[in-house]
């Protein structure tokens, strides 16, 4: 449900200027809200590296859809400030606040049935991620911005071909100078991947447990000198293993 600004306040409701991750495409073509997708159901981030919620958000909504796809296919991952997008009209926090910079980043992790599979002692491998780019200071929230709440990556070539789940996350640093203030949002696509693939990584992580809220990527300062949070102007080395390799 969206609600009008007015009509916020008048309620006491809060607000917040979070996010969900709660549609995917397929090489351009939308396949629909929620549809293959286990999204939470409120926009409230994970601030706990150790939570059963770090691995596809907070109990919410869970599609019996699996989504078809092939390796090599350009996969878009839609963010929203609420589901369906913006809260009100003109909602300057949709898809996201300008203010909550950070990385965003793509997990895989193989299940033998996308859509009934259970999330725990699943193991994930990353495949993509948008961090921070020294020269134009520019985050990967940055660019979802830009694309109006759209991230986008292709499924690795080399990928075997079976059912997973796609864990895409933001995770937000504008508060994360300070202890335990960072903020984790995430959601799960399920997905059926087709192709002539036979990588299976070995160089996998749990969640929880593949970060700890002490890792330079999570407990990070990223403001300069003259206080923007350009990180300083050094590089920003993103939380979990490196995207894989094809």
């Amino acid at each position: 449900m969206k609600f009008s600004l007015t009509s916020l306040l008048a309620y006491g409701l809060a607000v917040e200027a979070h996010s969900i991750f709660q549609k995917i495409s397929v090489n351009g073509k939308d396949q629909g809200q929620l549809t293959g997708i286990r999204a939470p159901n409120n926009n409230n981030p994970v601030q706990d590296v150790n939570s059963q919620n770090m691995i596809c958000g907070q109990s919410g909504t869970k599609s019996s859809t699996v989504v078809k796809v092939a390796s090599g296919d350009r996969i878009g991952a839609y963010w929203g400030h609420v589901i369906g997008g913006a809260q009100f009209a003109n909602d300057a926090d949709h898809p996201i606040a300008k203010s909550h910079k950070g990385p965003v980043m793509a997990y895989l992790a193989k299940v033998d049935n996308a859509a009934s599979a259970g999330t725990s002692g699943l193991k994930w491998f990353k495949i993509w991620q948008d961090t921070f780019d020294t020269g134009s200071k520019v985050w990967g929230v940055d660019n979802m911005i830009k694309n109006q709440g759209w991230v986008y990556f292709n499924i690795p070539t080399c990928v075997a071909p079976g059912d997973y789940l796609l864990r895409v996350e933001t995770l937000a640093l504008h508060s994360a100078n300070k202890p335990n203030q960072y903020q984790f949002y995430q959601s799960c696509a399920q997905i059926s991947i087709s192709g002539s693939g036979t990588l299976v990584p070995s160089g996998t992580v749990s969640f929880p447990g593949a970060y700890k809220s002490s890792d330079p990527g999570i407990s990070a300062n990223i403001y300069g000198l003259a206080g923007q949070p350009d990180n300083g102007g050094k590089p920003y080395q993103a939380p979990g293993p490196d995207p894989i390799t094809c």
